[in-house]
């Protein structure tokens, strides 16, 4: 039985991780300008607190502290190049669950555009993140079929959802993190409510996540 994914008052905790490897620059620093508005949109909600993650190059992840400071957030984000490599979104995956284990997570987001792991592998950490209450956003850019199966498994087993988005559209990218800080902080009544009056992506989010 899956976990309740309500939440109650006081920040919201939420891990933002990002494939940085050499096609990301782009949409890198697209997020860099428009994360900020993941704190704004949760201020009357408790809060947000961020943990930047991030792979690139020859097996490097990394992780910052957390953090509810959106200017913060920018100063890290805007000090990284992407690099060269292949995808570990694995090691995301666990790490999130190392973090729950510290402190309740209320949501992983993952922007990326191709996986190249075993998705058997991916899933079963998909389906620990489920176990746990801590659902998985995947925003792929792009539209890869192999990496969308992939990411459409890790959203459904985590109880999350995976939205695809242009690389063009920041107005897009922008709603998808805000309506996923507003999930983290405020849970399934707030995502719901965001989602009546925006409708689009925020609604097919909610609308995913009703079905998990």
């Amino acid at each position: 039985m899956r976990p309740s994914l309500e939440r109650g008052s006081g920040q919201g905790r939420l891990m933002f991780a990002m494939d940085a490897t050499a096609s990301r620059q782009p949409s890198w620093d697209t997020a860099a300008q428009i994360q900020v508005e993941m704190f704004s949109a949760t201020s009357s909600l408790g809060g947000l607190a961020v943990q930047l993650a991030f792979y690139r190059g020859f097996g490097e992840f990394k992780v910052s502290q957390w953090t509810d400071n959106g200017a913060e957030m920018t100063r890290l984000m805007t000090s990284v190049s992407c690099l060269a490599g292949e995808t570990q979104i694995s090691k995301i995956l666990k790490h999130a669950l190392n973090e729950n284990r510290k402190s309740k997570v209320d949501a992983l987001i993952f922007v990326g555009d191709c996986m190249e792991e075993d998705v058997d592998a991916l899933g079963h950490l998909a389906g620990e993140l489920g176990l746990v209450g801590l659902p998985a956003f995947i925003f792929q850019e792009a539209n890869d079929p192999i990496a969308t199966f992939g990411f459409q498994q890790i959203a459904k087993l985590s109880g999350g959802a995976c939205v695809q988005f242009d690389r063009a559209s920041a107005e897009t990218l922008r709603k998808l993190l805000s309506a996923i800080a507003v999930y983290a902080a405020g849970g399934r009544k707030a995502l719901s409510k965001l989602a009546k009056s925006q409708g689009g992506v925020v609604r097919q989010i909610s609308n995913q996540m009703k079905l998990n």
